[in-house]
């Protein structure tokens, strides 16, 4: 895809403004790093208060009385029992259980708010298209903003007094720096933070507002990408896709015991006798002995050579100080403590399997 084709975000101006390192991701023109760098960017997340855009991800509005209970014909998650201003992570799946995309829904009192990727975001609305006819809407005029980090409450208070009194998974309309906005505390570093869908005509002045702030630096996707690997969370189209069912994925904690027993949702069937009967390979966190990195692709094998499985995403972790990955191996090498061997560069490196997140979250209960 050329540059002239790319689509572009309210905030690319600023972007270039700023000396962002931009590439092409996902049909979007983006920021992969500021002139601060993709490690200092991550280390300034963790420790005071990152601002990403995420604009390019898809936002919709959902109405009808019965909006919920038509949402769960979708997906395997808990729609109907949201509190208003609660959210929930769930799934797309499809009839053979395998993840379509992984989204995020949230009771915005008279509507449902949902967050879907980018790179899914056209499949995804064709299929809540489907369902919801003209109830269904397409927010194509607002961007996305996420500030993330242990004091980004300090900063967003100051913009939005409100937004102190949300905790992590809830969201409300709010006027932010006069502005109106919808936030949730929410995100995908691990860290405590928000989600602000703004106005695109106000994207940019908000982001402006955000910056002066001493304790916000602009981060790019480079340190995003670190960030949510660190916490454990999946990349959809790396660590999950149509192949994977969320019990596969170490996702059945977003299933609940009513939409299990009810097997009301696509892909029922597989994932209820995954539940019953087991899976053959299952997503772990692992942790390279070294510095040596496993990217995606790379090759586990037991202490025998025999091929165990492969990594779905792995980086250098800046905050914990070593190599980690995430990938699928056979179900009984899942266990935490067991030892594989990576194939790096026609290396056998060792490393083993551990929990995840490779972090502690600061999520804000």
């Amino acid at each position: 895809m050329s540059d002239a084709t790319l689509k572009t975000t309210p905030l690319n101006a600023l972007h270039h403004e700023l000396g962002a390192t931009m590439v092409p991701f996902v049909g979007y023109d983006m920021p992969i790093q500021f002139p601060l760098g993709i490690l200092k960017e991550h280390r300034h997340t963790r420790t005071k208060a990152g601002l990403f855009d995420v604009s390019h991800m898809g936002q919709l509005q959902i109405y009808g009385k019965d909006g919920a209970k038509i949402f769960e014909r979708l997906v395997p998650g808990n729609i109907r029992g949201l509190d208003t201003g609660c959210m929930r992570y769930t799934q797309f799946t499809n009839d053979d259980g395998g993840i379509l995309d992984d989204l995020i829904v949230t009771n915005a009192v008279d509507h449902l708010f949902v967050v879907v990727n980018a790179a899914c975001k056209e499949q995804d609305i064709a299929i809540m298209k489907s369902a919801f006819g003209n109830e269904l809407r397409i927010l194509d005029d607002r961007a996305l903003l996420a500030l993330q980090g242990p004091v980004a409450v300090n900063v967003l208070v100051r913009l939005a007094p409100s937004a102190a009194n949300l905790t992590f998974m809830t969201g409300a309309a709010m006027e932010v720096g006069g502005f109106h906005c919808f936030v949730t505390r929410s995100g995908y570093t691990g860290e405590d933070g928000y989600e602000i869908s703004v106005p695109a005509e106000n994207a940019e002045c908000l982001a402006r507002k955000l910056l002066t702030s001493h304790e916000v630096e602009a981060v790019g996707l480079g340190a995003r990408d670190s960030l949510r690997l660190e916490a454990g969370l999946c990349l959809y189209g790396q660590d999950i896709d149509i192949s994977t069912s969320p019990v596969e994925a170490a996702l059945l904690w977003s299933i609940s015991k009513r939409r299990r027993k009810n097997a009301d949702f696509p892909g029922a069937n597989r994932i209820q006798k995954e539940i019953t009967e087991g899976i053959s390979r299952q997503r772990v966190g692992i942790k390279t002995k070294g510095r040596a990195l496993a990217r995606r692709g790379c090759k586990i094998l037991d202490q025998n050579g025999k091929l165990i499985g492969k990594i779905t995403s792995g980086c250098f972790g800046p905050s914990v100080q070593s190599s980690i990955a995430m990938g699928y191996v056979i179900r009984e090498y899942a266990t935490i403590n067991t030892v594989v061997f990576l194939m790096i560069r026609d290396n056998l490196i060792p490393a083993i399997i551990v929990e995840m997140p490779f972090i502690t979250p600061g999520y804000k209960r």
